[in-house]
């Protein structure tokens, strides 16, 4: 399989990669920090990035990168008039970071398995110990700068993790790290005592409608909106949705579990067949997402507060419902619970390749189980 042609675990579905992406929607409060660290010569060695996955984390890093790696110096930047992180667009390292191969640019993710057709579940040592080697290299031009994207370092096995720590416990001159992590908290202490935690917030459904907008997507009148809506701040998640038939999926699924605790076993299978059939890898993972975004509204709702404007007729009234002992729902610290038994039932699913109809049909038992414990049916 040629370079060009290996699939890339930081890429969704046929849209631009974040290195592709020139523009940038939200965010101004993280690029204004990064771009006044550089211009005041203030740079620390290694930034940790975090917020909610899809939200474009990598998208600023690789804007970042393309800004460091056009100016190499803040009198470089200040002369040419730089606002911020946007650089010419007929600029040659712009051109090398979109097509991936600027020499002084290293980014580090899960690698693609050509013998099992998928990538790794988790990013391996062997792929950070490749920091070593380029940190290694001569940097030539761009100030000197040496860049490593490390997108994301939730995926980091243990040996990785530890051989990132080492890395960043000896930066060289002008070396960089952005690390990316979607939940920080995971991470060794020793990891993000050694970063410059840059925390970024998810989008505002006008931003996220602007990202849809600049897909150019073929969506109907209002569907932009709605679909920005249920993608709780992640445009990442409302491409998925609106690439994979998301929203009529949602519908449908949202319709079925307003009916809990007695759910309609024809339509669950129905349902289970569609998303778990041979070459329906989108519809799947598209399906597992929106689970876990039903159940995040349900949370909220339980918790007392808002889960957004329906997007399925009547669902607001069965979350409140479900989620209110009183009216014989099951109590909130029971959906958090279950709302990691499912996450970790699926992740298990993908990691052993379990049939996936199996998993979405055991979500759907214990979603009808927990409906049940004090509904009496």
């Amino acid at each position: 399989m040629a370079e060009k042609d290996i699939p890339e675990s930081d890429r969704l579905d046929d849209f631009a990669h974040p290195r592709e992406v020139a523009g940038l929607h939200g965010h101004q409060e993280a690029e204004r920090a990064l771009f006044e660290a550089f211009m005041g010569g203030r740079m620390h060695h290694a930034w940790l990035m975090t917020g909610p996955k899809g939200i474009g984390k990598a998208t600023l890093a690789y804007r970042f990168a393309r800004f460091i790696l056009h100016y190499g110096t803040p009198e470089a930047a200040r002369a040419a008039g730089a606002r911020d992180l946007a650089v010419p667009a007929a600029s040659a390292a712009a051109h090398q970071v979109a097509a991936g191969s600027h020499p002084n640019l290293l980014t580090v993710r899960r690698p693609w398995d050509d013998k099992t057709k998928k990538f790794k579940t988790v990013l391996p040592v062997d792929e950070v110990r490749r920091i070593g080697h380029f940190f290694g290299m001569t940097a030539g031009g761009a100030g000197g700068w040496r860049i490593v994207i490390l997108d994301a370092a939730d995926d980091m096995n243990p040996n990785a993790a530890n051989a990132l720590l080492k890395a960043l416990e000896e930066p060289p001159p002008q070396g960089l790290f952005l690390v990316l992590s979607h939940q920080p908290g995971r991470l060794l202490p020793t990891i993000r005592s050694r970063c410059r935690a840059l925390a970024m917030k998810p989008l505002g459904v006008a931003e996220i409608v602007a990202t849809m907008t600049a897909e150019e997507l073929k969506l109907k009148a209002g569907e932009a909106e709605t679909i920005a809506q249920l993608a709780d701040g992640s445009a990442g998640r409302a491409l998925a949705i609106a690439s994979g038939g998301g929203l009529a999926l949602y519908k449908e699924l949202a319709g079925l579990l307003a009916s809990l605790p007695r759910l309609d076993i024809a339509a669950v299978h129905a349902l289970a067949d569609k998303a778990a059939r041979r070459g329906a890898d989108d519809a799947y993972e598209t399906l597992a997402e929106l689970l876990t975004l039903w159940l995040q509204r349900l949370i909220r709702s339980g918790a007392g507060l808002d889960p957004g404007p329906d997007i399925a007729a009547g669902e607001g009234a069965a979350m409140a419902r479900l989620s209110d002992p009183a009216r014989g729902g099951a109590s909130l610290d029971r959906w958090v619970e279950v709302w990691e038994k499912i996450g970790h039932s699926i992740a298990r699913g993908e990691a052993l390749n379990t049939d996936r109809k199996l998993v979405v049909l055991n979500v759907f038992s214990m979603l009808e189980a927990t409906a049940s414990e004090r509904a009496g049916a």
